[in-house]
């Protein structure tokens, strides 16, 4: 870095990064909320534990933290249609005839797997209606596999489209890949669809949901 060679634990003290600052949350009901449990998935192999919060408060830790001027590590799955090479990553609502284009009849009588992989293909190039996220949903998704521990990434920003879409600016890490250089729009139905776990600072929580935990 900069022209110097470091080991991960003298880059760590070059940074002055205290591990005890930073805080890992997550987001499901199988665990009671405002309590720490191990996340279960195969990644979690030193089975560290994250603090559960609902969704609505983990998507508020988030952005409180980038209005704060912090970034969010980020842990999600990455293997969705929705999640496209074009730099974009949404959860495209297969059901919603606006999504069809012209040909809805047709559409609305195609088998949900094949209306996928028709939505996927559009993801980058169109606008697409998303799914409205809610807690059970996430919930159904973990408990089935469908949601699984794929990659770790970096939010650090928020961005809005022509239409007042929320996204999370977010750094991959596959290089500079893509339409944007290796940086990823992540929509904010995205973010609360498939996000594992978030790693931030202390400071970054909101106030009263630092009480609860």
């Amino acid at each position: 870095y900069n022209g110097k060679t470091y080991t991960p634990q003298s880059f760590k003290d070059f940074l002055g990064l205290d591990r005890n600052d930073y805080i890992s949350i997550t987001s499901f009901t199988h665990h009671p909320f405002y309590a720490s449990f191990p996340l279960e998935v195969p990644d979690n192999w030193r089975w560290a534990n994250s603090y559960n919060l609902p969704v609505d408060e983990m998507m508020a830790a988030i952005d409180n933290a980038i209005m704060k001027g912090y970034t969010v590590a980020w842990a999600s799955d990455v293997s969705e249609g929705g999640f496209s090479r074009q730099g974009i990553a949404i959860v495209p609502d297969e059901n919603a005839a606006e999504n069809a284009g012209t040909d809805q009849a047709k559409w609305l009588g195609l088998p949900e797997r094949e209306r996928r992989s028709t939505i996927a293909g559009k993801v980058g190039s169109e606008v697409l209606k998303e799914k409205n996220i809610t807690q059970e949903m996430r919930q159904l998704a973990y408990d089935n596999y469908q949601t699984t521990d794929d990659h770790g990434m970096h939010i650090y920003g928020i961005a809005n489209d022509q239409n007042g879409t929320k996204y999370y600016l977010v750094k991959n890490s596959w290089g500079k890949t893509g339409p944007y250089d290796g940086v990823w729009y992540a929509s904010e139905a995205f973010v609360r669809y498939k996000t594992l776990s978030i790693v931030i600072h202390k400071d970054a929580l909101p106030k009263e949901t630092a009480k609860k935990i």
